[in-house]
């Protein structure tokens, strides 16, 4: 059966051929419209309200030839395969058509199968033509904003593994968009039509999580007085996502251990065994070689759910993303609050730069919106984001009070950097590759101690350490 999602345009002059189409599609779970001519075509291409896959034309027609349907399909949608309907007489005018642009051709008259197979290649050729304009459309509704590189890479990491259903493990720390990410992997799958299905690890006692995971039958224990699917079961045909992996009980480790190599799995209580067609996705804030070395995570469970990692960078590595993300929250707000004028000054959005975002995206969201839903007028300005800083428990303002800032960067900030200073790219890169290289000599080049001491993850300390050039560095003793 194929998915609802797949519809045929067929155009014919003739009502009872289009009748005999329709009723053979639909045996075979194809949505399909009939129109009578050339122009009707163009109409319903125009204004039709769902995709259209694929056209099957007829070839010879009074009004329009599809001949000259073809040429209109091919200018104004180049990406929509069209199929040509064809006389035996009239088989060298349809090559022609091909030459022209046309996707096949069907020789009248036609049956079910040949019918069938021509359009199982049409939608696989249209799906490809559009998988650049869907990708897109995928990666802009993401949530996932910004052009720095470390995002640009993780971002294509997973459209990549999306093509797949191979098993991804997303990390990085609390806020960066893990479930953003995750969601956006499986609506770039060809599992997008199916569910998508959410199961906080983290959230429940283990009896409760291994209910909400997998199900149980009536009676399984107190209070379960009917059969209740699980999140497993709600994921059928789409994909699963196992939030904060990191904090599942050793328990329910092995049951999802099991899942995940015989794709089977019974609900608590109950004695059928049940197939788990869905792709699964897990993500974890936690470091798991630090938990598989303290016994509380298992290391079978962790290469089963590894298969292909994807980091998420923490903020303060891609600041030149702030800007972007700072603007979409006001806006957002804005709307929501009624308050659409509402913006960043620029040296706000400077300021909000230089902050650290221990949070990360999540911190920076909700403080924008702390800010639109409080503001007195349309300007946020700089004094707004330090007064909000400074009400926050353990209030922050970056940098932070024990370490002064070089004096070319105190000069980037108040403007007062003439053409012949560096780039505050420049000065930041030389203040992160001096903080780096006084956290290697405070460790005797412990690196893991060293991200630790940075308060960063050991993945971001490797990459501080290619970026600043110090994979050589050695401390002097």
């Amino acid at each position: 059966m194929n998915p609802p999602t797949q519809s045929i345009l067929i155009v014919d002059d003739e009502p009872s051929l289009g009748s005999v189409i329709q009723s053979l599609l639909k045996q075979e779970g194809i949505a399909s419209t009939y129109v009578s001519s050339g122009p009707r075509a163009i109409e319903y291409l125009t204004t039709a309200r769902h995709r259209v896959d694929v056209v099957i034309t007829d070839l010879s027609m009074p009004e329009m030839s599809g001949m000259e349907l073809l040429e209109i399909v091919r200018e104004k949608w180049p990406e929509l395969p069209v199929v040509m309907l064809t006389a035996m007489n009239s088989v060298s005018t349809a090559v022609e058509a091909m030459r022209k642009g046309a996707y096949d051709f069907l020789v009248k008259p036609c049956d079910r199968v040949q019918i069938t197979a021509t359009l199982q290649r049409a939608f696989r050729e249209s799906e490809r033509r559009d998988e650049p304009r869907r990708h897109q459309a995928v990666l802009a509704e993401s949530g996932l904003l910004g052009d720095s590189d470390a995002l640009r890479d993780a971002r294509e990491r997973l459209m990549r593994v999306a093509e797949s259903d191979a098993t991804v493990l997303i990390r990085g720390e609390s806020g960066t968009g893990k479930e953003l990410a995750a969601r956006l992997v499986h609506k770039a799958s060809r599992r997008r039509a199916g569910p998508f299905v959410a199961a906080n690890c983290g959230a429940f006692a283990l009896n409760l999580l291994e209910s909400e995971v997998f199900g149980h039958e009536k009676g399984a224990f107190t209070g379960a007085t009917v059969r209740k699917p699980g999140r497993l079961e709600l994921a059928n045909n789409g994909t699963l996502f196992l939030d904060e992996i990191g904090d599942t009980p050793g328990e329910l480790q092995v049951r999802l251990l099991r899942v995940l190599q015989e794709r089977t799995f019974e609900r608590v209580g109950g004695k059928e065994t049940l197939k788990a067609d869905v792709r699964f996705i897990a993500a974890t804030h936690r470091n798991l070689e630090e938990l598989i070395e303290r016994g509380t995570f298992r290391e079978d469970l962790f290469y089963r759910l590894n298969v292909v990692p994807v980091w998420l960078p923490p903020l303060r590595d891609r600041r030149e993303d702030i800007a972007t993300l700072a603007r979409h929250f006001c806006q957002t707000f804005g709307d929501r609050y009624r308050r659409p004028e509402a913006h960043y000054t620029p040296d706000a959005l400077e300021f909000l730069r230089d902050q650290p975002w221990p949070g990360n995206v999540r911190e920076l969201q909700n403080l924008t919106e702390r800010l639109v839903a409080l503001a007195s007028d349309a300007r946020i300005t700089r004094e707004h984001i330090a007064a909000e800083l400074v009400r926050e428990p353990g209030g922050r303002l970056s940098p932070a009070p024990s370490i002064t800032p070089p004096p070319a960067v105190e000069a980037a900030r108040t403007g007062a950097v003439d053409a012949s200073q560096k780039s505050l790219q420049d000065i930041r890169r030389e203040r992160d590759r001096e903080a780096l290289k006084e956290a290697l000599r405070a460790t005797k080049n412990n690196r893991s101690a060293a991200a630790r001491l940075l308060k960063v993850s050991r993945r971001t300390i490797y990459n501080m350490i290619e970026e600043c050039g110090l994979e050589d560095y050695k401390p002097p003793r």
